[in-house]
């Protein structure tokens, strides 16, 4: 399957049967992300988590009791 990078658009090959192949066909709302891309973004996230200015928006844990 041929997919294109959504951030540098440069186009690779990825396996046909592969679960990132299944997604990005079964959701369109999937963007593909190269690997180079994909590392500066998480290294550009870590960065700015160090500095303590950032805060992740994410709901509470519930515990169940059960």
């Amino acid at each position: 399957m041929r997919v294109k990078c959504a951030l540098c658009e440069v186009i690779e090959n990825i396996d046909d049967y592969s679960l990132q192949a299944k997604k990005l066909r079964n959701r369109p709302i999937h963007t593909y992300l190269c690997e180079k891309c994909h590392d500066r973004i998480k290294e550009k996230t870590e960065e700015r988590v160090s500095t303590g200015n950032f805060r992740f928006y994410r709901s509470p844990l519930v515990e169940d009791d059960f």
